[in-house]
């Protein structure tokens, strides 16, 4: 690499820096927090987009179900940070009388442990399906656990069935609880902080860590072993590769992410509820990783914030489509459709994703 090129990057990655820090205070200044809380929204689907990518991207293993690890980090911060257990338990009402409210920072790595364990569990009965037969299944885990969470209101009510659970704490940092704004002083200069934009540094932070777990993954042993396992399993496994631990990594490590990202997407919404964890929020994560491009981490998340941000865009594309027709279109569904098309047109255009990774082997195939 050199000097020039290098000076070039930095100064790119010092730009890019620069324009999120700013863009949820450009936001805010447009006097709504609804743009703000839908960057937040999107960075949440960033994080579940590379934690899937590693399964699906890397490892070539085809996840619908992987919105179920999503599920279990909120459950267990929505447990952990609500009144909800002592409301229903006598014994934890008696020892703790003030609630739980166990803190965020605690509750983060005791969730991404216990997703990684739920995404073990996951995939060592389903080591050896491929293709449509492990979508299948991992469809299917993912039913289960939603619908789970959604009858385990009796006969003893551990996540109040499908009310979900609210009262949710915020995160503290440094003593700020963030659902609370943030004032700045300087002299006679200040500037408020509105809680969804402090939420947006705190998402941001998290996605930046795992760009660059997902990077260094991407280049250590273990990330070039799962790519081998994509191309060729058994041609993997003749060079003494052990696909088996290989791939209950992959699903293992996949899940950790899904679970930091529920423990965020509770702490934000300050509440869960079961209708988040739909197949079709499973669905789309997938569709955000093949629509950027599989394994390509740029790609990925820039996958993530188009289909993230595009409802939210169409809106207002649905809206006039609904008054053509009287209203016998609902927006919801005309959302959906165009959406659809988008994506269909997309791969119609670029089979590999709107940002593919780059092709090895070229000097071999000229």
């Amino acid at each position: 690499m050199t000097m020039n090129s290098r000076s070039a990057k930095f100064a790119a990655f010092g730009l890019a820096a620069v324009a999120l820090l700013v863009l949820p205070i450009l936001l805010q200044a447009t006097g709504s927090n609804s743009w703000v809380r839908i960057v937040d929204i999107a960075l949440l689907y960033v994080l579940l987009a590379l934690g899937l990518n590693i399964v699906v991207g890397y490892a070539g293993l085809l996840d619908l179900g992987f919105i179920a690890f999503f599920a279990v980090g909120a459950y267990l911060y929505s447990l952990l940070a609500s009144p909800h257990l002592v409301q229903t338990f006598a014994y934890i009402a008696a020892n703790f009388p003030d609630g739980l409210h166990i803190s965020f920072w605690l509750v983060m790595p005791l969730a991404a442990f216990l997703a990684g364990v739920t995404g073990l569990v996951l995939g060592a009965p389903v080591l050896k399906l491929r293709g449509d037969y492990l979508a299948i299944v991992t469809l299917g885990f993912g039913e289960i656990v939603r619908i789970f969470m959604l009858n385990l209101d009796r006969p003893i009510n551990l996540t109040n069935g499908p009310k979900g659970l609210s009262g949710v704490d915020a995160v503290t940092v440094f003593g700020h609880d963030m659902s609370q704004r943030l004032t700045i002083s300087l002299g006679d200069w200040s500037y408020t902080f509105q809680s969804v934009t402090l939420y947006y540094y705190l998402i941001l932070a998290f996605v930046l860590a795992a760009i660059v777990v997902s990077h260094r993954l991407e280049r250590s042993r273990i990330g070039r072993a799962w790519m081998a396992i994509r191309e060729d399993e058994i041609a993997a496994k003749a060079m003494g590769l052990n696909t088996r631990n290989l791939k209950l990594a992959a699903f293992g490590m996949s899940a950790t992410f899904g679970g930091i990202a529920g423990v965020l997407f509770a702490s934000l919404m300050r509440g869960v509820y079961p209708e988040s964890f739909i197949l079709m929020e499973s669905v789309m994560v997938v569709a955000m990783v093949v629509l950027g491009g599989l394994g390509h981490i740029p790609g990925v998340i820039l996958g993530a914030l188009l289909l993230a941000g595009l409802p939210e865009v169409l809106r207002h594309v649905a809206g006039p489509l609904t008054a053509m027709t009287d209203g016998r279109l609902a927006p919801e569904i005309l959302r959906q459709l165009l959406i659809a098309l988008a994506m269909i047109v997309i791969m119609l255009v670029r089979p590999r994703g709107l940002w593919p990774a780059p092709e090895h082997g070229k000097s071999l195939s000229k």
